[in-house]
């Protein structure tokens, strides 16, 4: 059960992570987190990094699809999804199969093809590698969080300290802030 919660990779960013080595690893389609991943949590599209819009027109320009998949309200995730001219599925949780079932359908991407980013080992870790999915693990861009996020990254770091002393946990890649 441990192993399931281990990334394939962790970045510092997403934006950091070579579209390249994506594409040589036969992904197609990029399913990614939206609060502390894509931006700071209950950040606006507004206010958006260009390291951002940079990496995800670097994955358009590779032909690979990219789904947003949150937890949170379809409003917002729609927001966001319609100004990048991505995919979304939202208001499904995660770790559920579903969400990233329904972002492989809308992608026309099989387990093998596909990719997850995002910050939380019990939501987005966990939920793609039960789908068979290429997972990677990034740093949160903000300290600020809903209360129970907070909660569960208590749990997560006695977890991927488990993970570290089984050699489970990749070696975090990027640069450091």
């Amino acid at each position: 059960m441990l192993e399931r919660l281990a990334p394939k990779e962790w970045y510092e960013r997403l934006w950091q992570i070579p579209v390249s080595d994506l594409v040589k690893n036969g992904i197609r389609g990029v399913i990614v987190d939206l609060d502390n991943t894509l931006v700071p949590w209950r950040t606006e599209i507004a206010d958006a990094s260009s390291d951002l819009h940079n990496w995800l027109t670097k994955l358009k320009e590779a032909g690979l699809d990219i789904c947003i998949v949150s937890n949170g309200g379809s409003s917002r995730v729609k927001r966001f999804a319609d100004a990048l001219a991505v995919k979304y599925v939202a208001g499904i949780p995660k770790p559920r199969r579903t969400p990233f079932k329904q972002a492989m359908a809308k992608m026309g991407t099989s387990p093998e093809e596909t990719a997850v980013v995002g910050d939380q080992l019990f939501t987005d870790v966990l939920g793609g590698n039960r789908c068979g999915l290429y997972t990677i693990l990034v740093t949160p861009q903000a300290k600020k969080e809903f209360i129970t996020t907070k909660l569960v990254r208590l749990i997560e770091k006695r977890v991927r300290a488990r993970l570290e002393a089984r050699g489970l946990f990749p070696t975090r890649k990027g640069d450091v802030e």
